[in-house]
């Protein structure tokens, strides 16, 4: 494959998360805004690396550090203590240095929608970064890094929407710094368990059972975090959020919460059934594919198959939305 093709498949789909994203907010913000959010998640990305080869280097110096972290609990220390926090650390920089230069452009404060939806461009444009490495060096597929396109976004929603709603309210950094860094620092811990915890499940397929079971909470985790990301955009404009639990009584109200772990399960392995069939046939073209009917039919069974679960999710998130907006009695 080309230099340009891999570029192209590299920036094209986090900017098309970008965009749709942007469709979230009213009024839209300034596109040039974004746009230099989206072109310093590059730099941001490349110093994120240079920090963590410079911890590999560091812990590998003091202890026998990949040994340690061939098991899944030394993979899950390492993404804890190293790549969550520096990752997570770099886009927060990222983006404070984004909102300092914007204020010297314009003195009005953003509004809070708009500090996440900066955030949301500094971690796509992030996205895009790791794109080019991981494309340019061969570690992974086209196909892999679309399905992933926009979860470090998810990763940085919760302090990306804490960050816009203490400084609009606070106004300039030094008071927000000086009151607010506790908020902040509860909801970028926060990310980096779910960074942590994301990467240690996409790994856990490397393993002998039992441990690869692990593997299949990671696609209802991407399913909730692409939700709790689209609440916190309603969220930052003062928009109703949709009610799926809405019980009255403490029994109802476990019963729904249950029936929304359900829906996640299913609508996320669901989606990794989906995923693994689109791997599976990655490497296989159209016209194969229409040409060998035993190959298409077993691609169309599979893909049927996995349509049952998604469609009883969609039934019960449909359920509770219903019930949600009853009004009460």
């Amino acid at each position: 494959m080309d230099v340009y093709t891999l570029i192209f498949w590299a920036i094209a789909p986090p900017l098309l998360a970008l965009v749709y994203y942007c469709r979230q907010v009213r009024p839209v913000p300034a596109l040039p805004q974004l746009l230099l959010g989206f072109l310093l998640g590059g730099p941001v990305g490349l110093m994120a690396l240079g920090l963590e080869w410079g911890f590999e280097f560091l812990a590998q110096s003091i202890l026998p550090w990949q040994q340690i972290t061939r098991s899944l609990l030394g993979a899950g220390l390492r993404q804890l203590l190293e790549i969550g926090p520096i990752e997570e650390g770099s886009k927060l920089a990222g983006v404070l240095l984004l909102l300092v230069g914007l204020r010297k452009w314009q003195p009005r404060s953003p509004s809070s929608s708009t500090i996440l939806l900066c955030t949301i461009a500094v971690a796509l444009g992030f996205t895009a970064e790791e794109n080019l490495f991981y494309l340019f060096n061969g570690v992974a597929s086209i196909f892999d890094r679309i399905i992933g396109v926009a979860v470090h976004a998810w990763f940085s929603a919760p302090w990306g929407y804490v960050l816009g709603l203490t400084l609009h309210r606070r106004h300039t950094l030094g008071l927000f710094f000086k009151r607010d860094w506790r908020e902040l620092l509860i909801a970028w811990l926060n990310a980096v368990a779910c960074h942590a915890l994301v990467n240690t499940l996409s790994i856990a397929w490397r393993y002998d059972p039992p441990i690869q079971l692990l593997s299949y909470g990671l696609f209802p985790f991407f399913l909730w975090m692409a939700w709790r990301l689209n609440n916190l955009l309603r969220r930052s404009q003062n928009q109703p959020l949709p009610t799926l639990i809405s019980g009255t009584t403490q029994p109802e109200r476990y019963w729904q919460s249950g029936l929304v772990l359900f829906a996640l399960l299913l609508g996320g392995n669901a989606i990794f059934g989906w995923f693994l069939l689109g791997r599976s046939f990655s490497s296989v073209s159209w016209s194969q594919l229409i040409a060998t009917p035993d190959l298409l039919q077993f691609a169309l069974s599979r893909f049927a198959l996995n349509l049952i679960p998604a469609a009883i999710a969609w039934f019960i998130y449909r359920y509770l939305r219903h019930r949600g907006d009853r009004p009460q009695s």
